[in-house]
């Protein structure tokens, strides 16, 4: 039998505290802890509670159809034309540097049946899911341009019935966004100008509207985006300006 002396104690302490180090499975440990701690900074705010209108007025577009909650949903039921919500919360608004997230589904009728209105900075800006006849996706509007004519307009079909997932990112460079992961806008919006249709005004600053359709909205929610992530936005952002 090997006799462990005090040199070889000390080498064997080494070679533990070497491990720990060291050690790819801590190492993976160690990644994952840093990563929930991100996640931890994502605060998200919901915006809608599934059980009132609390912190929305129906918007008075005149014409509009009834504003309900049911089941954990907010249904704006069809209109002549546009039927919506407005919040009222104006000071827990954040301006830039936030994402949104929102599902919403059209439940009968054959235009826009997400029409988010949101600031950026001073100006408004409103993020158009399925319309001009159902397809047509978009921000309106970008130099006066609506999201039927301009570069962020994209087209989709959309199922009656099923839900999407939409997400929306704004900061002081760029407006991005998403459905069911797939990004559809990409704009830059340096040196332009942002605005919206004046048949949406009543949105402002923030807002969800349907035109002629009936539509169910769900898990609404907002969130200020953090440092890190502004940085490699940031980052993203320069690499992007290089490239075009």
């Amino acid at each position: 039998m090997k006799r462990v002396t005090s040199g070889n104690k000390a080498l064997l302490a080494l070679a533990v505290v070497s491990s720990l180090f060291f050690n790819p499975a801590g190492a993976d440990e160690k990644s994952k802890e840093k990563k929930k701690g991100k996640e931890a900074k994502k605060k998200w705010v919901a915006m809608f509670n599934g059980k009132t209108l609390d912190g929305w007025k129906k918007t008075k577009f005149g014409g509009e159809g009834d504003v309900l909650v049911n089941d954990g949903q907010l249904i704006l039921e069809s209109g002549v034309d546009l039927t919506g919500v407005t919040w009222t919360k104006k000071d827990k608004l954040p301006r830039t540097n936030y994402e949104v997230y929102v599902e919403a589904m059209r439940v009968d009728g054959s235009d826009f049946f997400c029409g988010l209105t949101f600031p950026v900075k001073k100006d408004p800006c409103s993020l158009i899911i399925g319309g001009w006849g159902g397809g047509v996706c978009g921000l309106s509007s970008i130099d006066g341009g609506d999201a039927s004519e301009n570069e962020t307009t994209t087209y989709k079909a959309f199922k009656k019935g099923k839900w999407y997932k939409i997400r929306l990112l704004v900061t002081d460079k760029r407006i991005e966004a998403w459905i069911d992961d797939k990004q559809i806008v990409d704009q830059d919006i340096l040196n332009r100008k942002i605005d919206i249709r004046i048949e949406v005004d009543l949105s402002k600053p923030f807002g969800l509207a349907t035109w002629q359709t009936t539509a169910a909205i769900r898990k609404l929610q907002i969130r200020k985006l953090t440092k890190d992530e502004l940085a490699a936005l940031d980052k993203a952002d320069k690499k992007k300006r290089e490239e075009e």
